[in-house]
């Protein structure tokens, strides 16, 4: 299932000083996730530059923040980078702590794997039940990416199997080639922008009809007394004109 195209509509900005005047936007946290060499640095780098860049050294982690607009929303968004070393598996307590603070911290995700790569693609599951069990209520969105989809000749994962993934798990699903389409890359970041802030829509009418206080019962004495005033006001009233 392919996200609807937005691209027309999304602008790119530096997030300002803040100031005392300055209405801020509201935040988005996205993490990016799925095993090393798979082109998540280079995803958010194409979708926030539109330069792509083939090559990175293995990252730690990189924290990027831009403000945006989708359609007409301001958003200040933040898309947290994840070692494509760190996965689920992981027998080192201190690489899975870091995988769920990430998880944790994040109100959506991007799960990538390669084309090319038949492991990364088997690592999304397991990405994915991790997400859940983090946010057991399943409203933080998530979309599965097959990344590459230039590189036909080494394809190792058919399209069908990632559209059948994402059905079993109830996620979005695109094949994109970050290389090639600047523009399926804007796609999936800005879908998944507009999917959490419907989020922080729906939180906030819910905090706002909870502190909404319930009106009172009416006073049943108090109606008796003002009908009884209505009705003495008026058999008054043709004697005075007498």
């Amino acid at each position: 299932m392919r996200p609807p195209t937005m691209s027309g509509h999304f602008l790119l900005a530096p997030i300002p000083e803040s100031s005392s005047d300055y209405l801020l936007p509201k935040d988005i946290k996205l993490a990016v996730l799925g095993a090393g060499r798979v082109g998540k640095s280079a995803m958010i780098v194409r979708f926030l530059t539109k330069r792509f860049i083939g090559d990175y050294e293995p990252n730690t982690g990189k924290l990027y923040s831009r403000l945006v607009y989708v359609e007409g929303d301001q958003l200040s968004l933040q898309i947290q980078d994840t070692p494509g070393g760190i996965q689920v598996q992981d027998s080192l307590t201190q690489a899975v702590d870091s995988l769920s603070k990430c998880v944790q911290w994040a109100e959506g995700f991007l799960l990538v794997y390669s084309i090319t790569d038949y492991d990364s693609y088997l690592s999304i599951r397991p990405l994915y039940q991790h997400i859940r069990k983090i946010h057991p209520d399943s409203k933080a969105p998530v979309i599965i990416v097959g990344n590459k989809g230039d590189l036909l000749h080494a394809r190792q994962v058919q399209t069908c199997d990632g559209v059948q993934l994402a059905n079993e798990l109830g996620s979005l699903f695109l094949e994109i080639s970050t290389s090639e389409n600047y523009e399926d890359v804007c796609d999936v970041f800005q879908h998944l922008c507009k999917e959490v802030s419907k989020l922080h829509n729906l939180c906030g009418e819910r905090r706002r009809a909870s502190i909404i206080p319930r009106p009172r019962s009416p006073n049943m004495q108090d109606l008796k007394r003002r009908f009884k005033q209505v009705l003495s006001s008026k058999t008054k009233a043709p004697s005075a004109l007498g």
